[in-house]
């Protein structure tokens, strides 16, 4: 059974045992995006044009969670539809907050393997925006999915045992959270049009997924 209310800047989707629900950035968001980091004056999108989600995950330990989540308006029910079909496709994500939590600091939030979307922040080794200042891009379960330069580099230390990624080894939460070419989480992103940046040219951002 699938429920959708889509009201003005309020939207709730309930499915099975998945749930979502947008939204707008109200004053207490606002509050601790300010103080945690992620927003300043200057960043490229108003916060009228980013909304706040809530939204089921299945944890590592098997239990479902209630995960948070910012992303631009165009694309926050999209988001949810999106992470409905990796709750259904019981893939494990470790966390789910937003990166103020972690000062706005996108290694911290690495380090805590914590899936995020909007950070308002340059694109790493670049002077441009990046997706996230946009609220266009997810970074997913970073740790089992890093960022590896054109060297074959990882900064994050966990990250290593995941840096050859051919097959899986065993089946356990960790190991189903790595995300290789044609698995299900990267056939659900790519169904909704996202691009995953396992194809970028040079370094590989595994963690990646943006729309264009």
């Amino acid at each position: 059974m699938k429920l959708w209310v889509l009201l003005p800047l309020l939207g709730s989707l309930l499915l099975a045992d998945y749930s979502a629900k947008i939204f707008p950035i109200d004053s207490g968001i606002k509050k601790r995006m300010i103080r945690g980091g992620s927003y300043r004056p200057g960043c490229p999108v108003p916060l009228r044009d980013l909304n706040y989600l809530r939204m089921t995950y299945r944890g590592f330990d098997g239990k479902d969670h209630t995960g948070e989540m910012i992303v631009h308006k165009d694309v926050a029910e999209e988001v949810t539809r999106i992470f409905g079909e990796l709750y259904r496709a019981k893939y494990p994500i470790r966390r789910m907050r937003l990166v103020s939590d972690y000062g706005g600091s996108d290694w911290r939030s690495i380090e805590a393997d914590n899936t995020t979307a909007f950070n308002c922040r340059k694109a790493t080794g670049s002077g441009r925006w990046s997706k996230h200042s946009f609220g266009k891009a997810i970074d997913i379960n970073p740790i089992e999915n890093p960022y590896i330069r054109p060297n074959g580099h990882i900064s994050h230390k966990a990250s290593y045992p995941f840096k050859i990624r051919k097959h899986r080894k065993n089946n356990s939460p960790a190991d189903r959270a790595m995300i290789i070419p044609g698995d299900k989480a990267q056939k659900i992103f790519s169904k909704y049009g996202w691009r995953w940046g396992a194809y970028f040219r040079e370094a590989k951002d595994l963690q990646h997924f943006y729309h264009p």
